[in-house]
């Protein structure tokens, strides 16, 4: 029998997704491309594949018996393809598609974007949003070809690479009335404090940090990104317990004080995942090594 290969990708894409929408999004297609693609893969399997359902697409038995199977077996076909190629930067041109956090995007996107420019011209990228959930970002299948931030728990089929540690400070107002050079942990325990809040297990990070040093903390406001956090600071007396270099970030900003905090909370690992079929993609290897790059000289600055 005769299989078209072309409809792997597909059927992938509808197993993690649930939903022929959104699948044809993360492929790059229109969603009649995808459901004529769909029809042919029921044609060609005899089987339903994917039953509608009110809240999305349920796979049928068949489908879950054989989504390990196909997706070990693009996997495979890639490293053997992807194996025999060789990769230009300066004349390569290609899509990438990464989910990151907000802490990754602040930190080292902009670093990325400057880099490739300068040897890269070509390579362009897409990014996603990511909490800690990887099932979200369709790289367990794939489609998105890195996550970058905490990886947290990842299947046997992705690959995951330590990028950098970073430590935590504290921000405040540069006028504050009752903080000088440093933090003590009687004023910290006594202050508001504003709180970032990522999506995922991320956010207990902080709140285990303080409870194991024994320190407790009320917060005023939560926020969803460290963006925001500036303008609150900076018309409030409260602080701002805040990654490392976001907080080197902000000492450009004359608004800002930015100081140790008041006892030791530790750092937290950065992180790239990959799907194993990107394994032996040169372009890929070529753009995970750049970021590895940079994430070393931006974490020793």
């Amino acid at each position: 029998m005769r299989y078209d290969l072309n409809l792997l990708p597909v059927f992938v894409a509808l197993m993690e997704e649930r939903n022929v929408t959104r699948a044809a999004e993360r492929l790059g297609i229109t969603q009649p491309a995808l459901s004529n693609a769909l029809g042919r893969l029921r044609e060609t399997l005899r089987d339903p594949l994917f039953i509608r359902e009110r809240y999305g697409m349920r796979p049928t038995q068949l489908a879950e018996e054989m989504a390990p199977m196909i997706e070990a077996a693009l996997a495979q076909f890639d490293d053997l393809i992807l194996g025999q190629q060789s990769f230009d930067p300066a004349g390569a041109t290609r899509l990438f598609t990464f989910a990151s956090n907000s802490y990754v995007e602040f930190i080292l996107l902009p670093s990325i974007i400057a880099r490739l420019r300068e040897r890269a011209k070509g390579i362009r990228l897409r990014l996603l949003p990511y909490g800690s959930d990887l099932t979200e970002t369709g790289a367990m299948s794939g489609t998105t070809e890195m996550v970058l931030g905490r990886i947290v728990d990842p299947p046997d089929n992705m690959v995951v690479q330590h990028l950098m540690d970073d430590g935590l400070a504290c921000v405040v107002r540069a006028g504050h009335p009752l903080i000088g050079d440093s933090i003590s942990r009687e004023q910290y325990a006594a202050m508001l404090h504003v709180n970032v809040l990522p999506p995922g297990r991320l956010r207990a990070g902080l709140f285990q940090a303080l409870e194991k040093q024994g320190l407790k903390r009320e917060v005023a406001v939560s926020v969803t990104h460290f963006l925001s956090v500036p303008e609150v600071i900076a018309v409030t007396d409260y602080c701002a317990t805040l990654p490392r270099l976001v907080c080197k970030a902000l000492t450009k900003d004359p608004r800002l004080k930015i100081l140790p905090t008041p006892v030791d909370l530790g750092t937290f690992p950065v992180e790239a995942a990959w799907h194993v079929r990107y394994r032996q993609d040169p372009a890929h290897r070529w753009l995970r090594a750049l970021i590895g790059e940079i994430a070393r000289d931006v974490s020793e600055q």
